[in-house]
């Protein structure tokens, strides 16, 4: 049992940590001679081994000659084989070094200009030239899909059997076409979950109302299945979907209607899915540069796309962008300036990709990240110790580097080398590399037997563009398919506050919930999430225990909801719910079985209610008084103590009611002396002093949890209900004080509606002391709802 609570305690330190502490934050600049329609689309790289030191020096003839835009993938490929290079315990006597064919970072559309391999293209190592044949080379190619496909197409297949091919770059179901492409391997894992993870952040955000932007090909027709199926699980409905056409002539016939679908649509929330060399990409900029202002939610492929335009100042949420999970590579900018400290300075390499910073720095001069991005200025960010990130595609570089050594490594080990054998020797390296599993070093396994089967793990980043060119983003959330459903999600709510300035993020809904005293109304052939709301017909009134308990889950992450154990308090909604409920079986003509389920169901659910606001006093008085410091183990037993105070309270209750149905059962009578001439049939309640003694224990725990909220009610917590909880009480207690004089004072019928307008008032001043005035923040005044209202009222 320690071993397990070990466990859940280890698993769970990361999680603890980001909630106490600030991630890192990420800056970046925008490419001044980037022009839109250039997008780098391509790049391959030729892997090969010597017998001689290589020295990061030699990769400068290659480096020194790129533009800042192709120089993205050869510098963390540079870093990434230097870091081979000096590990002795790999590739002893060994070194790795990457050729870049002449033109080998182009636009899909010029890559036919040359054909690995063949006559015209040949080339040796410089100052490396022993006349011997390349026995076996290891190709990567990417990041665009297209690249690996066009490249591993015009290979004929003598010339396959000498390359290996690993490919950097978004996953791709046409690369795994094992008779297509049998000596391919695809480094990124697939997004089979990103459906999953993108619907449960809708979920969180309370948005049921998407729309969606696809490219018209077999990726985006697969993705859309499957996000459908999803939001069909979770009653999320599309808006509208826009499949672009990859085609440009069809896509400039069709551009002004997908601009006016989106333009139209009350969708506050916009799904972009697809490649960034596409037309989607190109309507993306265009909605962007027009003005459109979405939520857009996308994959960290994007982050390059959005990086090209400035949001107006103050108008956009910016875009949540998934990006796959991956541990941090530092060191990375201090290596590239040790290449060639004039030429990669620390602005050139902003514009090369996202540089991280510590948050706190910010935090420590403005009250939200977004203030500190509004002003922030190239000097002070300057100022700010980064580092450079690996991007997804760079991060599938670096393992695919290692991968290829560790084959090589573990063949080597093997004695397969032969040089007489040159294909064969390939194919031996190719048996070698499918089995390749290795823990890479920064911790993170990567294991190619199973690398298809595997699902990606998700960070999530809010990102904005601002004027100056300069662009921020933030880690807000993480989401795991390997957690049990309902905890695959966590978004760090104190960073969201922090970086935007409220929890809160605009509502994508088709239509508002109802009203109390409206029901829905759904109209045929429209979507589910699209309603009218109208007047509940004559003798029916809306349940209001349950749109208060609505209103509290679909706003469970807000503080005025966590706060005093929101747990407790879905406890006491459901609870009062079932008072309500019990004042129907007082109605009608009775029975053994209602006599009997009157007075129990009436004594139990009211000390359930009642031992859950002494619960919720409890943990409120305990949380201020027993943790203080050098006493936070005692945590713990708070965490408990509501649950055995729930537990012991209602089943000393329902051992009194059991005693009662033992001794003197309710039972049915006839009451012929209460009305002249009239002979009523009523419920007995067989032994009067067992319904009194129901009563009275329900007066104790009202008077212990009014004592015990008294003591509270002044303790300093913008959200501390603990007036609330003493009027409450207050309420309960004189609603039943009154009570025994006047039952007593009547007969016949008047008897049980006195009993049942005790029960109805009694339940509803519950309701109204503790939850109308959350109600009323969380509905009206969200503003309200907040840490850092929290925070300004606790500092007082």
């Amino acid at each position: 049992m320690f071993t397990l609570i070990f466990l859940f305690l280890l698993l769970n330190i990361p999680l603890l940590v980001s909630s106490i502490i600030h991630p890192k934050c990420f800056w970046r600049m925008k490419q001044n001679n980037d022009k839109d329609g250039h997008l780098l689309t391509g790049c391959i790289f030729f892997l090969l081994r010597v017998q001689w030191p290589v020295e990061k020096d030699y990769f400068n003839h290659i480096l020194n000659t790129l533009t800042p835009t192709e120089n993205k993938f050869p510098l963390a490929l540079t870093y990434s084989v230097d870091e081979v290079n000096r590990n002795p315990d790999l590739l002893p006597n060994m070194s790795l070094v990457f050729q870049w064919p002449k033109g080998g970072c182009k636009n899909v559309s010029k890559l036919n200009s040359f054909m690995p391999l063949s006559e015209e293209n040949q080339y040796a190592s410089p100052n490396y030239d022993c006349n011997e044949e390349i026995t076996c080379i290891m190709m990567l190619t990417g990041p665009n899909w297209k690249t690996s496909v066009m490249i591993g197409t015009l290979l004929d297949p003598y010339r396959s059997q000498q390359i290996l091919q690993l490919t950097y770059g978004p996953f791709h179901t046409i690369l795994s076409d094992r008779e297509k492409f049998p000596y391919l391997y695809q480094m990124a894992p697939k997004d089979t979950a990103l459906p999953l993870a993108m619907v449960s952040l809708m979920l969180h955000f309370n948005w049921n109302w998407i729309g969606l932007a696809i490219s018209d090909n077999d990726q985006g027709t697969q993705f859309l299945s499957h996000l459908r199926t999803e939001m069909e699980r979770n009653a999320v409905c599309f808006a509208f979907v826009s499949i672009i056409p990859v085609n440009m002539h069809l896509y400039m016939s069709r551009a002004e209607m997908y601009y006016n679908q989106i333009i139209t649509s009350s969708a506050n929330v916009v799904i972009i899915y697809g490649d960034t060399d596409s037309t989607l990409a190109l309507s993306f900029r265009m909605w962007e540069s027009l003005g459109i202002q979405r939520i857009w939610v996308t994959t960290s492929q994007w982050d390059v796309t959005t990086s090209k335009r400035d949001s107006p100042v103050g108008t956009s949420h910016g875009t949540l962008a998934f990006s796959h999970h991956h541990s941090e590579i530092s060191g990375f900018k201090t290596f590239v300036q040790t290449l060639n400290p004039l030429k990669y300075t620390d602005e050139y390499l902003a514009r090369l990709g996202w540089m991280n910073f510590n948050c706190a720095v910010s935090a420590s001069k403005c009250e939200t990240l977004k203030n500190c991005s509004f002003n922030a200025s190239l000097q002070w960010l300057m100022g700010q110790t980064f580092d450079m990130t690996f991007s997804d595609d760079s991060y599938d570089i670096y393992n695919a580097v290692y991968t290829a050594a560790h084959a090589v490594h573990v063949m080597l080990l093997q004695h397969v080398d032969n040089e007489n054998e040159h294909h064969h020797n390939c194919l031996k390296l190719h048996s070698f590399l499918r089995k390749t599993h290795f823990t890479n070093p920064v911790g993170e396994k990567v294991n190619m037997n199973q690398r298809e089967n595997l699902q990606a793990e998700y960070y999530i980043f809010q990102i904005w563009n601002f004027p100056n060119g300069i662009g921020f983003k933030v880690k807000i959330g993480e989401f795991s398919p390997y957690f049990p459903n309902g905890h695959q999600l966590h978004l760090y709510d104190d960073v969201i506050e922090w970086s935007t300035g409220s929890r809160q993020m605009p509502p994508s809904v088709c239509s508002a919930d109802c009203s109390p005293g409206f029901r829905k109304f759904l109209q045929e052939g429209i979507a589910a999430c699209c309603f009218d709301c109208i007047p509940c017909p004559e003798n029916e009134v809306s349940n209001e225990t349950s749109v208060v308990l609505g209103v509290f889950v679909k706003h469970h992450d807000t503080p005025i909801v966590k706060a005093n154990n929101q747990n407790l308090s879905y406890i006491l909604l459901i609870s009062l719910m079932f008072c309500f409920l019990c004042s129907l079986l007082f109605i009608g003509q009775p029975n053994s079985a209602t006599c009997v389920l009157q007075q129990i169901t009436f004594g139990v659910v009211f000390t359930v209610a009642i031992s859950t606001v002494l619960a919720k006093t409890v943990t409120v008085l305990l949380a201020f008084i027993v943790i203080a410091p050098g006493r936070r183990i005692r945590f713990f037993m708070i965490s408990r103590a509501p649950k055995y105070i729930i537990a012991i309270c209602t089943l000393i209750q329902i051992i009194l009611c059991a005693i009662w149905l033992l001794v003197s059962p309710p039972f049915i009578d006839i009451d012929a002396h209460s009305e002249h001439g009239q002979i009523i049939i009523v419920c007995n309640k067989g032994s009067v002093t067992a319904f009194y003694c129901v009563l009275g224990y329900h007066g104790s725990l009202a008077l212990g949890s009014f004592f015990v909220a008294f003591l509270a009610r002044n303790l300093p917590d913008k959200f501390n209900e603990a007036k609330l909880l003493t009027f409450s009480m207050l309420l309960f207690c004189s609603v039943w004080v009154t009570f025994l004089p006047v039952y007593h004072s009547t007969k016949g019928k008047v008897m049980v509606v006195v009993e049942v307008f005790s029960i109805l008032s009694s339940s509803a001043g519950l309701l109204g002391c503790i939850f109308i005035p959350k109600c009323y923040i969380i509905l009206l005044r969200p503003e309200r709802n907040s840490l850092q209202k929290l925070r300004e009222k606790t500092s007082y």
